[in-house]
């Protein structure tokens, strides 16, 4: 979603927030369509001969429009303004300024959460606007063709996140492979290797995971959101908060959002590792987020049988190293 937050795609996307009808958010996503399309081209041209995996749009809506905050606030001045201008083009100028703020403030309204976190985001955005993951994902298929076309090996695999129900899963899925389906058939059956995944984010995710794995073909554990939902805890609260002090006096020993919490969260990891391949024996699972980077995590990762850690690219030396310390002091033990 950050390809969203660019300078020519914002307004698109603030367009397809805004719409009232069907037909005015579709033609915003059909705007995005192409810009994706060339997004995925080109990650697959660079990884030529390797996996890559695309996890499909996670933040709420209202992230990619301005803040109630600013919106009351911009309002306000722009009231103010109004009253200190003396021409007609000046004053129609600003009443249609103060028109869009309002519209944004008032569908800033109807999107805001108490806890957007555990809101509508994720395969539940997904679900209630497919419009949006299916252009992303029919984006990733004639990306991929165009490529196989000129000779380059690829290997798209799709990542639906904050799945906690293997429904929610199945959904999704079904409408996501429908539109991939569709693209491969207007390109005379090509041949494309795909698979769709999901992270493992929620607690209720991790121990159903069995039955998760019925139709995810891999899982990447996000462990930054699985942290929050173990522990209950919102990260940007705590680490501004009362985590400090609980590491001064002993109540933690780490930042559990910097080193991977074994007990609790690591265990989630453990249960859900060995049931999901319990149904899957081959699955594919691995971890995403900045406990990929951090050494003690990836020795856990390791412990319970992780196939890959990722992480932020000026993670990846010290990665690779803690990877290999990792298996050696287990061939040692």
């Amino acid at each position: 979603e950050h390809m969203f937050f660019e300078t020519n795609r914002l307004p698109i996307v603030q367009r397809m927030i805004m719409a009232k009808y069907p037909a005015e958010r579709n033609e915003a996503i059909a705007e995005l369509l192409p810009m994706q399309r060339s997004d995925f081209e080109g990650l697959f041209r660079a990884m030529d001969g390797r996996t890559v995996i695309i996890r499909l749009i996670d933040p709420p809506l209202h992230e990619f429009l301005p803040s109630y905050e600013e919106l009351v606030q911009e309002l306000a001045d722009l009231k103010v303004q109004v009253q200190h201008v003396h021409t007609l083009s000046e004053i129609e100028a600003l009443l249609e300024q103060i028109h869009l703020k309002q519209s944004y403030l008032e569908r800033v309204e109807a999107l805001r959460e108490s806890n957007p976190m555990l809101g509508t985001r994720g395969v539940r955005l997904g679900i209630l606007l497919s419009e949006l993951t299916r252009m992303q994902v029919r984006a990733i298929f004639e990306a991929a063709i165009i490529c196989i076309k000129d000779g380059v090996d690829v290997h798209p695999e799709i990542m639906i996140p904050l799945a906690s129900h293997v429904n929610e899963l199945k959904v999704q899925r079904s409408t996501l492979e429908s539109e991939a389906k569709a693209v491969i058939a207007e390109n005379n059956g090509i041949r494309v290797p795909y698979k769709f995944g999901t992270m493992i984010e929620i607690p209720r995710a991790a121990l159903t995971a069995d039955e998760i794995a019925e139709v995810a073909e891999f899982f990447s554990f996000g462990t930054n959101d699985l942290t929050q939902t173990t522990f209950g805890i919102s990260r940007d609260d705590a680490e501004r908060g009362f985590l400090v002090e609980y590491q001064q006096r002993g109540i933690l020993l780490d930042n559990p959002f910097a080193t991977l919490d074994g007990a609790g969260v690591g265990k989630l990891m453990r249960m859900a590792t060995e049931l999901g391949r319990t149904t899957n024996p081959e699955l594919h699972i691995g971890i995403c987020g900045e406990h990929g980077g951090e050494p003690k995590s990836i020795a856990i990762c390791h412990e319970i049988g992780l196939n890959y850690v990722s992480c932020s690219p000026f993670r990846v030396p010290i990665a690779r190293l803690a990877a290999a310390h990792a298996v050696l002091a287990a061939e040692k033990a």
